[in-house]
């Protein structure tokens, strides 16, 4: 008698809480659930040996030790927009599809902002406390109707969007700043879309941010930013901790100009000891964005729904890790580097990328299918403004909420380059081109045109685009201006014009000071001088 086996089911592990829909989705597909909660590393690592998925929030550390101790692991799920506790670069080494739920949260970060802009503007917090200490004080918590008033946007994602939505139906006048939605989208969402954060600061009643943290958002509200604002204009942060300064705007409540505040996330969290929390003006809440039934249920379906696809070999929408290298001809995977790197320099030198952006590709790269390589430089653009992690998947869904009209073109005559991809738009008034290939012995990325200059600068994380009279002596002034400061200049290329001026690449080891940028600006000969951050830039 021969005896028969049955293959038991794929195991899915899931080490926190996700909602009981999720799991009752993952059993109905026939797979087993194996809830283990709370577990330290090593019961971690023993009991993800032989699991197919991985379900985590955003306590569980999926590292390489991890994925290390779980060969047969098809799919790690992250239920929420990031994955920070993800080493997604080890994920990818060995195979594993990571996913999240990216969507999960957005009416309800929009829906707590909301809550928060009627508190500060009718004094809720101080009201409940004043009246639970025993005191009937009307007369000092009058508050303002949000009716008329203008709220100004720092930002207008998904988030900033929704809210947008919502302030209107109140009666408020909009006014944001995104150098990455277009004017037509913002005008049909009843927006004024302005040039600067000045614009918005000089402008608002109130103000909301809705930006990820980067270098360039990190300490936006700060003192001087404030003291542009009105008098007593009310400031909102739903967003990301450091970018609205503390104790900046605890004193800026305490001295008059700044009427209240609410705040929903800090520099560092968790946190019970901000300024914030001894001004009484301030309304403040523990990161409670995305805290709500709906949103938990949300994500935990979303990511039940990704695992499911992708144990079943199906399309996997939220992928964050998705390889398309494979099936593309070798000349576009070879491209798709520079493509990215290049759509991240865009976008940090414009800093935007205006109503439509144009991408070109000549030479041989020309006579492929190029679409990918399209996505790869949009992938680059969305990659330092967008609070989830883009990818090729959803960075076309990122340019048409923002309105973005991409337009790509070919042509298989280059002139100069084996391959060339350009990227240009006009960005507030002003056209940008910049154009890379691959040089070098060994065919790294590189950036050789921005605007009308020639260069020969590889893209790198932390790098300088400088404007200057082509005149003796310029290059030497920056370069004892950076010396001082004991910044290491790691590349150093120059471009010439026609025009007199000449233009600078330079790469760094690390970040620029903002004291140290503003030292090389005021130096003689000196027409502009950009710093740009591209995020960590993998080559």
């Amino acid at each position: 008698m021969t005896e028969t086996t049955t293959a038991r089911p794929p195991r899915v592990l899931v080490t926190e809480e996700i909602a009981s829909a999720g799991l009752e989705l993952l059993r109905e597909r026939g797979f087993d659930v194996d809830v283990a909660l709370g577990l330290d590393a090593a019961a971690l690592r023993e009991r993800a040996a032989g699991a197919a998925a991985l379900i985590v929030r955003s306590a569980t550390q999926v590292d390489a030790d991890l994925l290390a101790s779980a060969p047969h692991l098809q799919v790690v799920g992250r239920a929420g927009v990031g994955v920070d506790n993800v080493d997604v670069a080890a994920a990818t080494a060995r195979g594993v599809l990571v996913v999240n739920a990216p969507q999960s949260n957005t009416i309800s970060a929009a829906e707590h902002t909301m809550a928060l802009l009627l508190a500060e503007a009718r004094n809720v917090a101080q009201a409940d406390a004043s009246l639970r200490a025993g005191r009937w004080d009307r007369k000092h918590l009058q508050g303002v109707e949000l009716y008329g008033k203008t709220l100004g946007i720092l930002g207008l994602g998904r988030i900033g969007s929704l809210v947008a939505e919502r302030a209107a139906a109140f009666g408020m006048t909009l006014v944001a700043y995104d150098p990455f939605v277009s004017e037509e989208r913002a005008r049909q969402m009843g927006v004024d879309l302005v040039d600067t954060p000045e614009d918005v600061f000089a402008r608002s009643d109130f103000l909301t941010v809705h930006l990820p943290r980067s270098p360039e958002t990190e300490g936006l509200v700060n003192a001087d930013s404030i003291a542009k604002m009105r008098d007593g204009v009310r400031i909102l942060n739903v967003a990301r901790g450091g970018i609205v300064d503390e104790a900046a705007l605890a004193d800026a409540i305490v001295s008059g100009k700044v009427a209240g505040a609410g705040i929903d996330v800090y520099a560092s969290e968790p946190c019970t000891d901000s300024p914030l929390f001894s001004v009484p003006e301030a309304v403040v809440t523990p990161h409670l964005g995305a805290s709500t039934e709906e949103a938990q249920d949300r994500a935990g379906m979303t990511i039940a729904e990704q695992v499911v696809a992708a144990l079943s070999g199906e399309f996997v929408p939220y992928a964050v890790n998705v390889d398309v290298g494979r099936g593309v001809s070798d000349v576009v995977a070879a491209h798709l580097p520079v493509a990215e790197a290049l759509g991240a320099f865009f976008a940090a030198y414009a800093g935007g990328t205006g109503d439509v952006l144009e991408v070109t590709h000549t030479g041989v790269v020309a006579d492929h299918d190029t679409r990918v390589l399209t996505l790869a430089v949009l992938k680059g653009v969305f990659g330092s403004v967008s609070d989830e992690p883009v990818t090729f998947v959803n960075a076309p869904l990122l340019a048409d909420e923002r309105g973005l009209d991409v337009r790509e073109t070919t042509s298989s005559r280059s002139d100069e380059f084996v391959s060339l991809i350009t990227v240009s738009a006009v960005v507030a008034g002003r056209s940008y081109k910049v154009a890379g290939t691959l040089g070098g012995l060994r065919r790294q990325p590189r950036i050789v045109r921005v605007d009308e200059y020639e260069i020969d600068l590889p893209p790198t994380q932390h790098m300088a685009v400088i404007s200057n009279d082509d005149s003796p002596g310029v290059i030497g002034h920056v370069g004892t201006v950076l010396g001082t400061a004991g910044v290491n200049i790691a590349n150093m290329t120059v471009g010439r014009h026609v025009d007199g001026n000449a233009l600078m690449g330079i790469n760094f080891d690390s970040p620029i000071a903002p004291e140290v940028a503003d030292a090389v600006r005021s130096r003689p000969g000196v027409l502009d001088a950009r710093f740009l951050d591209l995020g960590p830039v993998h080559l």
